[in-house]
């Protein structure tokens, strides 16, 4: 069987944006901000690590080094410019209760769901191994794979427009000075996004292309063979004995 354009498309691009969707989704990188060491909290910290290495200290901060804070859905990580030093942990506090950081959360794992079944779906409906394919099962994978790659671009888009104010208690709600927190600048889009993004793209044109399954081409092998005479002008063969094929009349 010589498989449809759109089927190879669909069963290419599918599982390449599922691939960087997870990736995005698993990677702390979703925004980062960079800032000069301090003498407190993770500062001293970091600081105390580079002692431990080896590294010069400086306490100005001009020469301070730099530190570079990632966020992602799960996961936060610290990390110091031109050093191995780097700490990981889960999101907590503000940031991981924020709801549209758990919008994105919900979104990303369902898109991966969805987009892991239409793949499924996707292989069985092609059946590369047989003459006919089952192309209803095919642009079936392909709806749930244009459904997955909607929701992750939604949950990317969430995030994007409210990436500087991620973590932060809005006017009027929360107690303490420390609840009315302004954002911090400096943030910005970082690696994952731009992984989960093209992912996304790619998981839509690629069940785009596992829809198109849903028209059936016209069958080649059904047109009459040029090098057989019509059927009318065929010659009919005689089951008469041979001998009544030499019969003469007079």
């Amino acid at each position: 069987m010589q498989t449809p354009a759109s089927m190879v498309m669909g069963i290419v691009f599918a599982p390449l944006g599922l691939v960087l969707v997870l990736t995005a989704a698993i990677t702390p990188q979703w925004r980062e901000r960079q800032a000069r060491l301090g003498t407190t909290g993770h500062g001293s910290l970091l600081r105390a690590g580079l002692r431990g290495q080896g590294a010069v200290a400086r306490t100005g901060p001009a020469d301070a080094p730099l530190m570079l804070r990632t966020d992602g859905l799960w996961e936060s990580c610290l990390q110091v410019e031109h050093s191995e030093l780097k700490q990981c942990w889960p999101v907590t506090g503000p940031y991981r209760r924020d709801p549209r950081v758990r919008l994105a959360q919900g979104l990303v794992l369902t898109s991966l769901f969805l987009c892991g079944t239409g793949i499924v779906l996707a292989c069985i409906g092609v059946r590369c191994w047989t003459d006919l394919p089952l192309r209803g099962v095919a642009a079936t994978g392909g709806l749930l794979v244009v459904t997955a790659g909607l929701l992750s671009l939604t949950a990317l888009g969430v995030y994007t427009h409210s990436l500087g104010r991620l973590g932060m208690a809005e006017p009027g709600r929360g107690r303490g000075p420390a609840q009315h927190r302004v954002p911090q600048p400096g943030l910005r889009a970082a690696g994952s996004l731009y992984f989960g993004w093209l992912g996304s793209c790619l998981q839509v044109l690629g069940g785009s292309a596992l829809l198109l399954s849903f028209k059936r081409p016209q069958c080649s092998t059904c047109a009459p063979c040029p090098h057989l005479p019509p059927r009318r002008s065929r010659p009919k063969i005689s089951h008469r004995p041979d001998a009544d094929a030499y019969e003469v009349s007079c």
